[in-house]
């Protein structure tokens, strides 16, 4: 009897093996959604400002319902006003930043808004942390700011600023308020405190970072021994067969 189906069953098993680990691959690396910014006046000093944000859907069963964002060092939560948003969305002054949310979005669908500044501050780069509810509860921290090194997991957006024109000045700055609300959104979850404290702290930014890469880590390790393991059974059939054969 030839051996060539036990040898063809063998590779079989192998291929198998090797499809299995990829897609579980994939399913562990990191998700590519991301928060970003964009700005119609990306200059230092620049004044009455439009920025345009994305926060790309990450969830396939619950939909955005509110965005917490800390302003930098600069931009005053008086400054900010809404220019466009999801229907029934409004902006909320918060001490060191705003919300904007209301209705949750369906599943999927990236949450677009705009936002005017009333002046940029006079800086190379600004950065906006961003912490995202869904309509179940999950919160999603877009928090992380570059150091140098890798570029960030969860990266914070971030806006590049050109020099500031020529004679340009800062306004007088804005008085502090106290955090006011345009108008009443529906009551939707919201970020708990802590998550808000997170966006503020590298710390939880690092801790988070590391959990990702041990749950990343158990992944990878469980499909290496579920290899071994199918690669074994696979040697002890090709080898039954090929006794039987030549028996």
């Amino acid at each position: 009897m030839s051996t060539h189906p036990v040898a063809r069953t063998g590779r079989r098993i192998a291929l198998a093996g090797a499809v299995a680990l990829t897609a579980t691959l994939a399913l562990a690396a990191p998700a590519a959604a991301h928060a970003e910014v964009e700005s119609d006046k990306a200059q230092a000093l620049a004044e009455n400002v439009t920025l345009s944000f994305v926060s790309e859907a990450e969830s396939a069963s619950a939909g955005f319902t509110e965005m917490r964002v800390v302003l930098p060092e600069g931009i005053a939560p008086g400054d900010v006003t809404l220019e466009e948003a999801p229907k029934g969305w409004k902006l909320k002054a918060t001490a060191d930043g705003y919300t904007v949310g209301g209705t949750a979005l369906k599943a999927g669908v990236d949450a677009e808004y705009a936002i005017k500044v009333r002046q940029l501050p006079d800086a190379k780069e600004i950065a906006f942390k961003t912490i995202e509810t869904y309509s179940n509860g999950e919160v999603s921290r877009w928090i992380e700011l570059p150091d140098g090194g890798a570029e960030p997991e969860q990266p914070a957006p971030v806006l590049k600023l050109k020099a500031a024109a020529p004679g340009a000045k800062p306004v007088s700055p804005s008085p502090s308020a106290s955090p006011t609300q345009s108008a009443a959104p529906t009551p939707t979850p919201s970020a708990t405190e802590s998550d808000v404290a997170a966006a503020g702290s590298d710390t939880d930014a690092k801790a988070a970072e590391e959990d990702d890469n041990g749950s990343t880590g158990l992944v990878i390790g469980g499909v290496v021994v579920a290899l071994l393991v199918v690669g074994g059974g696979a040697w002890l059939l090709v080898k039954r067969r090929a006794a039987s054969s030549s028996s």
